[in-house]
């Protein structure tokens, strides 16, 4: 071990260890979730930490050899290389200033030793006055933040639309399929299996452009405006130009803020973000419980769906096989719904000139970021492109269901119609049979009615419906 000190006295360090005293008081005082930072946010710390030793350095407030070697440290971590030092817990208190100086510590001793010095030392890197160099937590932490959801957002919105496409082939396979559609869980009115699958797409295609369309609220940072956005203890020429220089190291379209007292206090814009993943993971739940109950059974229930069988069942039942991916979904997607509250909640709880629950935020935030990734990959790969429809099965369960009879109340008419079913019920006939034992519409034009061209025309023309075989 290595003996380091700050303001509040010593404290024991792992000898080896690329982090400092800070961090060793914060894994003292914080073993909370016992999960790391988001992987995200570290390197969204480093690419500030990389843009601000830039900045800096042009300046003239670093020279160039040490400037180059936070660099060089900066991109080492940004790259994974170090991330494993960064070890402080997720949930911490201090707004994340112990994620910050988990980080400047690290850069620190990394440029340390580029520069031919020893771990701990700090004789030339410091981790405040060379790394952290006219920052403060308050800047860098919801910046870096910002910077990961950013990164988060590209690659969800690439998983959603992978996960449309699988829909949208399904929709065409499955074109041709009618099958019987239900509301209130009851029978209701015949269409096709293609048509629910376009439904299931177009809600992921607008979950989709959600995402790719919020990015545009996380791209106002606040770094340059220092502990409370006054720019405080930075130099006027450095704020201006910071920003431009993570633009650079990014390649992000980030802008400054007009407002940094406003963008360093205020955290609403992370709750409209985690609402759009909230309604995204609605999207994934509802979708998921559907196939659920459309492939049930498959013997005792709808079995219009065939899911792909992925892992036994039961350690019990002999054979059984479970829709265990869209159960999977279905969780991950509840989890996405609790964590949206506590970003909500870690917003509101900001007080004044800044939010302390930051970490909370972050934590939540990419945390469902990588869920939802995660499961839409899941679910295109593992479920939606090996499900298959049961033909039979959906005609089956038409033929013998009275919802035919809504197809063909615009030919029959609404009283006539209700006539159909009421004797298909009391004599236990199909829909079809009773139509065609009172020759009321030929067979060729009733297979016409329930085809599935009709079923998914947007409506009828009046032209095109038949003369009735019953007075009037």
């Amino acid at each position: 071990m290595r003996i380091e000190s700050d303001s509040l006295g010593e404290f024991q360090v792992p000898e080896r260890a690329l982090y400092g005293i800070h961090t060793a008081r914060a894994l003292a005082n914080f073993p909370l979730s016992g999960q790391p930072c988001s992987p995200g946010l570290i390197r969204g710390m480093a690419q500030v930490k990389l843009a601000c030793a830039r900045t800096n350095a042009e300046l003239g407030f670093l020279d160039a050899a040490l400037a180059n070697a936070i660099a060089q440290a900066c991109g080492e971590l940004a790259n994974g290389a170090l991330t494993g030092e960064v070890v402080v817990d997720a949930l911490q208190g201090g707004a994340g200033t112990s994620l910050n100086m988990n980080v400047n510590e690290v850069l620190a001793n990394r440029a340390e030793e580029i520069l031919g010095g020893q771990r701990g030392e700090y004789r030339l890197v410091h981790p405040l006055h060379h790394v952290n160099l006219h920052q403060s937590t308050n800047d860098v932490f919801p910046t870096a933040l910002k910077i990961a959801a950013i990164e988060g957002l590209r690659r969800l919105e690439k998983a959603i639309a992978a996960l449309q496409t699988a829909f949208q082939a399904k929709e065409q396979a499955f074109a041709n399929i009618v099958k019987v559609g239900r509301t209130q869980l009851q029978d209701a009115c015949p269409m096709t299996v293609g048509a629910e699958f376009s439904a299931w797409a177009e809600a992921l295609g607008r979950d989709r452009w959600r995402v790719f369309k919020c990015e545009e609220r996380l791209r106002v940072v606040n770094l340059g405006g220092t502990a409370i956005g006054t720019g405080l203890t930075a130099p006027r020429d450095y704020i201006f130009q910071v920003t431009d220089k993570l633009r650079e190291v990014t390649r992000l379209g980030l802008s400054r803020a007009e407002n940094l007292v406003d963008a360093t206090q205020n955290a609403d814009v992370f709750v409209e973000v985690s609402g759009i993943l909230k309604a995204h993971a609605v999207n994934l739940f509802k979708i998921s419980s559907d196939l659920r109950l459309l492939a049930s059974g498959p013997h005792a229930g709808i079995g219009e769906l065939r899911l792909p069988a992925m892992q036994v069942g039961s350690s019990v039942m002999p054979g059984k096989v479970n829709p265990v991916i869209c159960e999977a979904v279905g969780q991950s997607a509840l989890q996405v719904m609790s964590q949206d509250m506590a970003v909500t909640l870690a917003a509101q709880s900001g007080q004044l000139e800044l939010n302390a629950f930051l970490p909370l935020v972050a934590h939540a935030l990419l945390g469902n970021l990588g869920l939802l990734e995660r499961a839409c990959d899941i679910f295109r790969e593992r479920c939606i492109e090996g499900i298959e429809a049961n033909a039979e099965r959906c005609n089956e369960l038409l033929e013998g269901s009275h919802a035919l009879v809504t197809a063909l109340v615009p030919a029959l008419g609404y009283e006539l119609a209700a006539d159909v079913a009421k004797e298909a019920q009391q004599t236990g006939q199909t829909v079809r049979n009773v139509v065609l034992a009172r020759g009321l519409l030929a067979e060729q034009v009733l297979d016409r009615l329930l085809s599935a061209d009709a079923m998914t025309a947007l409506g009828y023309r009046r032209e095109s419906l038949p003369k009735l075989n019953v007075k009037d």
